[in-house]
This record gives structure tokens, C-alpha cells and sequence, in this order.
């Protein structure tokens, strides 16, 4: 394995008993970087050399081809468009020089196929949970931490300040909320480039101590399974192992219509789906959640069956580990 240094990832490696170098991909083209990764490829000879970030794509493929060894293999977990540049310079990176791209979604593959990348290229593999660690989970209440009163029902959001999380539309659909429910309280977990952004757009609302902004948590998971209501209202999503985890933990799941959260929000089966950036139909369904709790938790227990038929971790590595036979035996997708 090759990491940056200091990760989670290489962390976890070494926890394993692998053998893990780190490397300091400071970008895609970072000469000192190539250098290194080439390296790290002449001493293995690895057959498959597979690659889990836009950076290590651009590493692993010049090292891949300067060395002449190993196949190669992209995962693509975003639904962005590969098309950065004007120029459109990602279409080589992408077209070229890759046996095969593991997309977590069909909605990530579509997005692929739509931006030039043959279709033969790419494989769906869906991210996977671990459901043995989620059964574990520890159920704990917090209302005390967070000043909640008994009665309240609590609405949570588990994800990073990023541009497309879109955690604002949440906040502004806290008065239509707070309408119809005014002890409901909202939190938001993590943390992010535009979380002041996001706190800016609730102090004009005045939220009064009804929304709680928890930064990061390393019992995420516990708060997703004490929520009442779990909210993404992503307006682009690959797939989100949030919602997996919130499945898992069967805990009631409200969603915005992108990307691939069709695929794990079955609308009406496994959870309620609403159009991006609508604080109207989001207050709508969340509401709705809270006032019909029986099908609530009948979407919810369907929801952790999904999870273990089709998003469990164990399926992850026997999909990939399928994607890795059929390139080294120069079969198509």
C-alpha cells in the first residue's frame, strides 16, 4: 500500500499487517512524487496498481507506463463531471492509459459515460459498510449534552462543509419546521471549508439554540443511530456511506433526488426522497417522517436490508476483487 503520510488509510494499512509506504502526492504532477510511486512499482511488480484518488490516478498511471508494469484500475466515487478545464485536458487523463474504472454508482458511471469514457471502461462496484462495526455502535442519548428537551424530536445531518453537501438548504427549511414542530432541534455534524458559511445563514435566521452546529465527532455513528430523522440534502452525491450507515443503524433517512442516492434511497421503500435545493419538500418530508413513525421504521428496517444484500462491505471486495480477475484476464466490463 502507498499513502500519504500521516493518513487514515495508511494508519489502517499498518493495523493490518500490510506493508505501507507514504508519499507525498503535494499534486497529480509533482515530479519528486512520480519519482517515488515509480519506485515503489519496480520494487513490487504489483499485477493490478489501483488507484483511489484523482492524484494517485496521475501517479500510478506515469508510473505505471514509465515502468511498463501492472494493470491499471481507477475508483471514481464523485458524481462531478471530469471536465474541469476548458480545455477539456481530463479527457486524456481519463480516456487513456486506464484498463478499468470501478464507479461506486450507476449515477457516477453515467456521469462518466456522459463526459466521453467508454463504457467498457467502467465497472460498478458500490461502496460497502462494515455491519458487524455498525452493529456495534453504542446507542447513547445526548439530549443532556446538547440541551434538549425530552419531548423534542431531533433531525441530524453527518457530513463535510463542502460546497455540494449543501447543508444550507436544512437550515433554511428549520422556520417551516420549526412552524409546524417549534421544539424540533436540527444538528449538524462535521466539518468544512463552508461551515461558516452555513453558521452565517443560521444567525440571520435566529436560531435561538434550535440548530447545533457539533463539528466533528468520532461517535458520528452513535448520533446518526439516536437521530430521529437523518437528512442529506447533498445537490451532488456518488453515493454516500452516510445514508449507508444511517440504513444500517435503521435510522429514518429524508434525501435530495442526485447522483447515486436514488440507488440506496428507494423513494417510499427505503426512505423519502425530495428535489435539490427545496427547503420546502424537505421540511415536507422530514415532517411527514415524524408524523407517520410506523412506515417510518418499516422504510428504515427495509433500508438495513438493502444495506446487507447489496452494500455490505464484504460485497465491496468480492466486486473488486472480481473487477481485478476480469483485467488481468483482458476481459471486458
Amino acid at each position: 500500500m502507498a499513502g500519504q503520510p500521516g493518513s487514515p488509510f495508511a494508519a489502517r494499512a499498518r493495523e493490518r499487517g500490510l506493508e505501507v509506504r507514504e508519499v507525498s502526492m503535494r499534486g497529480e504532477m509533482n515530479p519528486a512524487a512520480v519519482a517515488r510511486v515509480l519506485g515503489i512499482v519496480r520494487r513490487w511488480r504489483p499485477d493490478i496498481v489501483h488507484m483511489h484518488t484523482s492524484h494517485a490516478h496521475t501517479l500510478g498511471v506515469l508510473a505505471c507506463r514509465a515502468s511498463n508494469i501492472g494493470r491499471t484500475v481507477v475508483s471514481r466515487r464523485v458524481d462531478f463531471s471530469i471536465h474541469r478545464s476548458p480545455l477539456r485536458l481530463n479527457l486524456l487523463k481519463y480516456r487513456f492509459c486506464v484498463d478499468r474504472f470501478i464507479a461506486i454508482s450507476e449515477g457516477v458511471r453515467r456521469v462518466m459515460v456522459e463526459d466521453g469514457i467508454p463504457p467498457g471502461k467502467i465497472e460498478v462496484v458500490p461502496s460497502g459498510v462494515d455491519l458487524a462495526e455498525l452493529d456495534a455502535v453504542p446507542r447513547r442519548e445526548y439530549r443532556e449534552e446538547f440541551r434538549i428537551p425530552a419531548s423534542a424530536p431531533v433531525v441530524g445531518d453527518v457530513a463535510h462543509f463542502g460546497w455540494h453537501k449543501a447543508q444550507e438548504v436544512l437550515v433554511e427549511a428549520c422556520p417551516l419546521l420549526w412552524r409546524e414542530e417549534p421544539e424540533l432541534r436540527v444538528i449538524l455534524v462535521g466539518d468544512g471549508e463552508c461551515r461558516p458559511k452555513v453558521e452565517a445563514a443560521a444567525r440571520r435566521m435566529g436560531a435561538d439554540g434550535r440548530l447545533v452546529f457539533a463539528g466533528h465527532r468520532e461517535d458520528a455513528r452513535s448520533l446518526i443511530r439516536w437521530f430521529d430523522v437523518f437528512v442529506m440534502c447533498s445537490v451532488k452525491e456518488g453515493l454516500c456511506t452516510s445514508i449507508l450507515d444511517a440504513h444500517a443503524l435503521r435510522t429514518p433517512v429524508v434525501a435530495s433526488r442526485v447522483g447515486g442516492i436514488p440507488e440506496v434511497v428507494r423513494h417510499e421503500a427505503t426512505g423519502l426522497l425530495v428535489p435539490p435545493r427545496d427547503p420546502g419538500a424537505l421540511a415536507a418530508a422530514v415532517l411527514r417522517v415524524l408524523r407517520e413513525p410506523e412506515r417510518a421504521r418499516a422504510r428504515a428496517r427495509a433500508g438495513r436490508k438493502l444495506v446487507e444484500e447489496r452494500y455490505s462491505v464484504e460485497a465491496m471486495v468480492e466486486g473488486t476483487l472480481g473487477v481485478y480477475r476480469r483485467v488481468l484476464e483482458g476481459r471486458g466490463a
